[in-house]
């Protein structure tokens, strides 16, 4: 018996459309958005995208940008994740080419929420969890007011970036005329009603180890990711760590334990591993740079790791410390 032919919706969601133009990319996820759930503009630069799937719902903050990089199939890696779990997700996306809407501070994205809120929408879920990375984490704990009791995942957030209590945050010069004082604001504020937020950032990172800080809420817990460098959610999507840590907060589960678990796979992470190597070389530590560096050659080779313990085993003997068998050199 033949099979119906495919919807266009259909085609799209088991095709890459990462390369597809940014109008294009549009069109293909309001394609899926409408075939899956529904879909809506909000204004010129953002958009919504629901999949009405089961009573557990994540609530993701996107970009054209990050979901084209970092998504395999060109697809919001919250639809991803939902997708596969069986779970709902609405996935808040910036599709402009105007870099303030990275933060998804709008009034058409404001109506929205106040919108959702009337209508009851997150009541409708079990669970529900938001989740964002930068201004995407910014973004998802901002509007997580919106749904009292939920838990809230941001990577590397900004807790605000009005000048006033953020004049030493430089690095996002075309947000300076941006309001970050009005409606859905102050980011710490906002995940008071939250059950739970975790925020996760590298403290090595001056900026982001301040945001975090003003994350103050008893029910807020703080996980620092040494040598995640600027962009922790990169390192932690390569290492597959992000998805269990939703599936975690999906469960009502999350704990630091989790996260320990999750990350455990950083050891053999390359990224991670070159932070790592400039931190102990830095510290003028040969013993840790030599276990270090035979730990990383025994899986590949990589001149900086053999030029460092060439190095650090010549600091070694003039110390007159004793070399780590498995270190020696053939």
């Amino acid at each position: 018996m033949d099979q119906p032919p495919k919807s266009d919706a259909q085609n799209v969601r088991t095709s890459d459309i990462s390369d597809l133009p940014r109008a294009q990319w549009l069109e293909a996820i309001e394609d899926i958005g409408e075939d899956a759930g529904y879909f809506e503009p909000l204004g010129a630069d953002h958009c919504v995208m629901f999949s009405d799937e089961a009573p557990r719902l994540l609530v993701t903050f996107e970009s054209y940008d990050s979901i084209t990089e970092r998504s395999e199939n060109g697809l919001p890696l919250g639809y991803n994740f939902a997708k596969k779990h069986g779970w709902s997700h609405l996935s808040i996306i910036a599709h402009g080419s105007d870099p303030t809407s990275l933060w998804f501070r709008v009034h058409n994205i404001y109506g929205y929420f106040d919108r959702l809120v009337d209508e009851g929408f997150f009541e409708d879920f079990d669970q529900v969890v938001f989740y964002g990375a930068g201004h995407s984490g910014y973004a998802a704990c901002a509007y997580s007011v919106a749904s009292p009791g939920a838990t809230v995942i941001a990577i590397a957030p900004q807790a605000t970036l009005d000048a006033r209590l953020a004049s030493w945050d430089k690095r996002f010069s075309n947000t300076r005329r941006m309001d970050f004082s009005t409606r859905y604001g102050f980011a710490p504020h906002m995940i008071d009603a939250a059950d739970h937020a975790m925020i996760l950032y590298d403290p090595h990172i001056d900026p982001d180890a301040m945001h975090a800080a003003l994350f103050k809420n008893r029910h807020t817990s703080l996980r620092p990711v040494r040598n995640f460098g600027a962009d922790p959610e990169f390192e932690m999507l390569e290492m597959g760590a992000v998805e269990p840590i939703l599936i975690a907060a999906m469960n009502g589960v999350l704990t630091q334990r989790v996260v320990t678990r999750a990350l455990r796979n950083r050891r053999h992470h390359a990224g991670y591993q070159r932070r790592l190597l400039t931190e102990v070389t830095a510290q003028n530590h040969p013993l840790l740079t030599t276990r270090l560096c035979t730990h990383v050659l025994k899986t590949r080779k990589a001149r900086p790791f053999e030029s460092a313990l060439g190095l650090a085993q010549k600091s070694m003997q003039e110390q007159g410390m004793t070399i780590p068998f498995d270190a020696k050199p053939d």
